[in-house]
This record gives C-alpha cells, structure tokens and sequence, in this order.
C-alpha cells in the first residue's frame, strides 16, 4: 500500500506514537508499504510552531530534516492544486484540501484520524481506529 500521512498522524509517529491505533501501526510499520508526506504537512507543521500551538525539540530546519528523511516526498503538482480546487470537502482546510487532492491526483491512501477526511468517495482513506 502506498500511504500519504495526515499531518497529525506525521506527528504523533515522532513525538505521540501512542495514539496511533494499533491497526494503523501495523500498516505503518509494513515494510511493504510505501509512507508519503506531502510538503504541505511540512508548511502546516512550520505555520503551527510559529502560532505556538506545537514546539518542535531543535532548529526547524534540523528538525524538518530529520522528520522528513524515512519518508517519500509527493510532489505538489499544478493537477493537485487544480484538483485541491475541485473538490467537494465538508471543511474549509486548505491543508485539507491539498493533502486529500494529492492522494487522489497520485493513487495514495490518505491515513488520517479526521473524520471529515474519511470516506471521501474515490479518495482512498485509512482510519486511525
């Protein structure tokens, strides 16, 4: 399985690994699974550590490339963002939005705790449950 991470799951695998579920542990620890993050998580994570809303443990550019390293890097493509633009979401997000474009536009499976993010028609979605 090819597996983009929310931002949230992205966090909570370094510094919260408990609230991962265990089913989606095990997918997550799957060597045959590929795991993605998508720069859009890296800019979300940037703007909450300026807010004060998360603190990261170094220098943002230390931290960002160490958090990025064991995973594949999706691309932010002019089709993702058209896409981002198309889609029918129940929120406003726009992290959301291109997170959820960028495993649609790709054929990834978007692994997130949100359930507004869950169930999205054609966009494949993994439950932390």
């Amino acid at each position: 399985m090819k597996i983009l991470l929310d931002t949230h799951i992205w966090l909570w695998m370094i510094d919260q690994p408990d609230k991962i579920a265990p089913n989606l542990r095990r997918e997550l620890r799957n060597s045959m699974d590929e795991l993605w993050l998508s720069p859009i998580s890296t800019w979300e994570i940037l703007v909450l550590a300026r807010k004060g809303r998360i603190r990261l443990k170094r220098e943002v550019g230390d931290w960002v490339s160490s958090a990025t390293a064991p995973f594949l890097e999706a691309p932010l493509t002019h089709e993702i963002t058209l896409t981002a633009d198309k889609l029918s979401l129940p929120q406003r997000d726009p992290a959301d939005r291109f997170l959820a474009a960028t495993a649609k536009v790709l054929g990834l499976t978007l692994a997130t705790a949100d359930t507004k993010l869950l169930g999205l028609g054609d966009i494949a979605t993994l439950a932390n449950r």
